[in-house]
């Protein structure tokens, strides 16, 4: 299944039904009256956040739709049938922007999460509605109100525990497949991943959710080799993996590019906990392996873990370490939820 993040939609709620103009017309009634039904209201455009999808390419190929006029109102003072509500599906993490796409509507972060983002229009009055002391046989009604259309943006940003972040080919797509049964593609060039990956490693019975984010390069922050669909991918997760590719020439300059774009591109974003692990080290000796850790310590300001994604070496010791942190944020969303169901209620 092909990958796609963001999409532009039409979308436009139902049409309100007419009015009725319609008379009584009974035996042994002389005067019957007006009698017409109003009209059914439209149906709502309402976007539903839902399991099981993970990507915005449904609206590659549909990006128009309208929900169902009301139905125009009947004799015998029956009102017109309302329009059915028109569900959009979208996978969790889903924003919804107005067409400048910039104003957020709604930001789709919880299964079953339902948002009506157009009101169908009501529905016109009968002629039974005008009847009055002066007017006993009215032949007014009223057409149905119009629903509302526009064009929305819908962005997705992988909601994840982890982001797994680094430099094109520093080995996080051969992490991801070490720890999860996600099976992403891999090889020795850079820019072999070009959307992001999900994978879940169980920890001891609890779950990882990994999110293998395509590689970043100098410049990412201002756009440079689409930085900026790639670095809202992980604007959600608790915490983030930094790969460092230990074959590289310079291991401290390509942690330091990493971090200079995730500062640029989001101050919040870079106080986001990091943890930083010498990728490929089964490719090194002991000699080097130590050399370079001891230069990533150095411009990391932190511990450094080294490990090997292929041989699946000093990986569970980072996992752990990974557990640990997003457990805390975990308890905190929690945490966080309750204090805001206890506000509204």
């Amino acid at each position: 299944m092909k990958f796609l993040d963001q999409a532009k939609i039409f979308i436009k709620s139902g049409d309100g039904g007419r009015g009725c103009v319609a008379f009584r017309r009974e035996k042994y009634i002389e005067f019957g009256g007006p009698n017409g039904g109003n009209g059914g209201r439209g149906g709502d455009v309402v976007f539903e956040a839902v399991a099981g999808l993970n990507t915005l390419i449904d609206f590659r190929y549909q990006q128009h739709f309208k929900a169902q006029r009301g139905e125009d109102g009947k004799g015998d003072n029956c009102t017109g049938k309302s329009g059915e509500t028109l569900v959009i599906k979208v996978p969790l993490g889903t924003e919804i922007l107005a067409e400048d796409g910039e104003t957020l509507l709604a930001d789709m972060v919880t299964l079953g999460q339902r948002f009506v983002v157009a009101e169908g229009g009501d529905g016109g009055r009968g002629n039974t509605m005008f009847k009055s002391s002066v007017n006993q046989a009215p032949r007014q009604f009223e057409e149905g109100w119009p629903g509302k259309e526009m064009w929305v943006w819908l962005r997705l940003k992988v909601i994840a525990d982890v982001g797994l972040i680094g430099m094109p080919n520093a080995g996080k797509s051969t992490f991801l497949a070490a720890v999860t049964r996600a099976r992403p593609k891999i090889a020795d060039y850079p820019f072999t991943t070009l959307h992001p990956n999900l994978g879940m490693a169980l920890i001891d019975e609890q779950e990882l959710l990994i999110a293998d984010i395509p590689g970043l390069i100098e410049g990412a922050a201002d756009g440079v080799g689409l930085g900026h669909n790639f670095l809202r991918h992980i604007e959600r997760c608790a915490a983030f993996l930094h790969l460092v590719d230990g074959t590289a020439e310079d291991v401290a300059l390509n942690y330091k590019i990493i971090r200079k774009e995730l500062e640029l591109y989001s101050p919040k974003l870079a106080k986001r906990p990091e943890f930083v692990a010498l990728n490929k080290c089964d490719a090194l000796t002991e000699e080097e392996t130590a050399k370079r850790k001891k230069a990533l310590e150095k411009a990391a300001g932190k511990p450094v873990y080294a490990i090997s994604g292929v041989a699946k070496v000093g990986v569970d010791a980072v996992l752990y370490k990974l557990l640990e942190v997003v457990k805390q944020s975990r308890e905190e969303k929690k945490l966080q939820s309750r204090e805001n169901a206890d506000e509204q209620g």
